[in-house]
């Protein structure tokens, strides 16, 4: 499998999550994704983060809510960026938010943390010693990131204008237009206006998938470990096999298994 040693500008980079329950968080995604954790340190042996990897290559992260957060998991969307104050510099222009200005992350890198002008929140990174996943698009690895926003219109020009982004649109039927930001192969993220059906409770979100290989099996390994199914599992010709859950402590998270081809 390949092995990502650096990412292009503008281009997903990274996922992690923020839980209230660390040590729940990490028991629960190392056995359904068969994650190895491993903790990393502060100089007093106090722990301030957590790498999840996969035959040695990391592949997401956790850290721990910080005051303030709702009492509930939530992941997080990284787009990497040569220089991480040149890009926070665009947002308020654009008509987005600067929630974390940038910081230094030790040598792994630089991060902040934006929104857009509808509110869904992504995170910048610059890196320094950590380029991102090591591995991506494989079973059990991190493989897409998806804003669904009910502004799709003032959404997209934002993440133009402090991306560079362009989008490809699809027309999937029913009145459904996905956008595809242009990029690699197949693009490197997507974006879509709100189902109707979703919750108006549910804020405009960047979603995180990881790429299966079994998507029943996977159903079977979250409810077993304490998950819950939010959408159950649905066929997309030319996609592949998509389902919904919750991980015990309400972190959103999707996979995909992909389409047999040929």
């Amino acid at each position: 499998m390949p092995v990502f040693t650096s990412y292009e500008p503008g281009q997903p980079c990274w996922v992690d999550l923020m839980s209230p329950d660390v040590d729940a968080s990490k028991a629960f995604y190392s056995a359904v994704f068969g994650w190895d954790a491993h903790d990393e340190l502060d100089d007093e042996g106090n722990r301030i983060y957590v790498n999840f990897s996969l035959d040695g290559n990391d592949v997401a992260g956790l850290g721990a809510n910080q005051p303030g957060m709702p009492p509930m998991a939530i992941w997080n969307s990284y787009v990497c960026a040569p220089d991480v104050a040149a890009t926070v510099a665009k947002v308020e222009s654009a008509g987005g938010t600067v929630m974390m200005p940038p910081m230094q992350v030790m040598s792994a890198g630089h991060m902040a943390i934006i929104a857009d002008p509808t509110g869904a929140v992504i995170s910048i990174w610059q890196p320094g010693d950590h380029p991102g996943a090591g591995i991506a698009n494989e079973p059990n690895t991190w493989s897409w990131n998806e804003l669904m926003t009910r502004d799709i219109d003032t959404a997209l020009p934002f993440y133009t204008d402090v991306f560079g982004w362009q989008f490809n649109a699809m027309d999937m039927g029913g009145g459904m237009i996905y956008h595809v930001v242009r990029g690699g192969t197949d693009g490197w993220a997507g974006a879509m206006a709100m189902p109707p059906d979703v919750p108006d409770q549910a804020p405009n979100h960047w979603a995180v998938y990881f790429m299966v290989a079994d998507t029943d099996a996977t159903v079977a390994a979250v409810t077993a470990n304490g998950g819950s199914v939010v959408m159950p599992p649905m066929d997309t010709p030319g996609v592949g096999r998509m389902c919904i859950f919750h991980d015990p402590q309400g972190g959103s998270f999707s996979t995909l298994q992909p389409e047999q081809q040929g």
